[in-house]
């Protein structure tokens, strides 16, 4: 694809997605900056699997924005990206959400060399990355998260769900980005019987969850957010 083309995939996929028009040729520039940034380093370090770079639009891009609406809808000033790899989600929300503050937690140190590389490229002054384990990022009181997000980690497990819990604040939630209905409920009917601990008092923890179906531009294949809350 030509800039031409990118753009015109760009703008009508941010079309569907329900981006002001008006806002459109301003988000453009950044985002073709940041799909040129993985098509440069995707080969030496393995960021995504895409065969072109439309399928890394509307697989990783547009997939990354379908939940945007929710996300505004939570309010979430303070947003975590888990496992952040490529900087997806954490990025492409970004970019549309200025006014909160993300932090991607990648623990590669080339793919966290990527990110830092490109942070500074795109000029984004409302992202930090921390280059650590999730399990080993430091919390207190005033360092926990309204919203924690990822994609493309992990199954939804126990052991991951007590791990996320950990890093988030009170009243926040947990959103995973996931493909079949049917596979989710699988996943989250190993939870409730699951011994949760709350973050800090160790007593039982119950969790609600809630799953919203996304639609992806140009995609025909099933889609979810998990929206998780203690």
């Amino acid at each position: 694809m030509n800039k031409i083309e990118t753009e015109k995939l760009l703008e009508e996929g941010f079309i569907k997605l329900g981006l002001p028009q008006d806002h459109i040729h301003a988000l453009l520039v950044k985002y073709i900056k940041y799909i040129e940034e993985i098509e440069l380093f995707n080969k030496a370090y393995g960021l995504v699997k895409v065969k072109d770079r439309r399928e890394l639009i509307v697989k990783h891009i547009f997939d990354s924005l379908a939940p945007l609406s929710i996300f505004r809808s939570l309010g979430s000033k303070k947003i975590a990206d888990v496992g952040s790899g490529a900087g997806l989600p954490g990025i492409p929300l970004a970019i549309c959400m200025p006014d909160a503050e993300f932090t991607l937690i990648e623990r590669m140190g080339r793919r966290a060399g990527f990110l830092r590389n490109t942070l500074a490229v795109l000029g984004i002054s409302n992202v930090i990355l921390e280059e650590t384990e999730m399990e080993k990022f430091p919390v207190s009181e005033t360092n926990r998260f309204d919203l924690i997000v990822f994609r493309a980690f992990k199954p939804l497990n126990p052991g991951l769900i007590k791990e996320l819990l950990r890093l988030l604040g009170p009243g926040g939630n947990i959103a995973a980005y996931k493909g079949r209905r049917q596979s989710i409920e699988e996943e989250m009917d190993l939870i409730p019987d699951a011994a949760k601990k709350s973050r800090d008092s160790g007593s039982s923890a119950s969790l609600s969850w809630e799953v919203f179906p996304l639609e992806i531009p140009f995609l025909d294949e099933e889609r979810h957010l998990v929206l998780i809350k203690e």
